[in-house]
């Protein structure tokens, strides 16, 4: 049981440092909160929910990894080197590729309910 604890703890180092040291995830964490609360307030179904949920998991983790990529090839490749700056781009780009998703996703959910109370 104490291994349990301790692999989550060490998972919550882990959340904590993303948040800490990268402002892209820091970001993404104010996306989230306003995405709930838009949710919330604007009464979404379950259904939009799951979407919801999809999308912040998606983005959250692949910031996540995104920072354990570069770390690592950081590490392993401290001076310029071509083939490790393509990894850190591609790395980069599947956070662009998810967070467009995400917006597109709280576009199809959010903008039809915001024009109604517009109207």
């Amino acid at each position: 049981m104490k291994k349990l604890f301790n692999s989550f703890g060490f998972a919550f180092k882990g959340i904590a440092y993303a948040t800490r040291t990268q402002l892209n995830f820091r970001i993404h964490l104010v996306a989230t909160v306003v995405a709930v609360a838009m949710g919330y307030l604007l009464r979404i179904s379950v259904s939009e929910w799951q979407w919801i949920a999809l999308c912040i998991t998606l983005v959250l983790v692949t910031e996540i990894f995104n920072t354990m990529i570069e770390t690592l090839v950081d590490l392993v490749s401290p001076g310029y080197n071509e083939k490790a700056g393509h990894i850190k781009d591609m790395s980069a780009g599947a956070v662009v590729i998810a967070a467009v998703f995400a917006l597109i996703t709280g576009l199809i959910i959010f903008l039809p309910k915001l024009l109604l109370l517009i109207k």
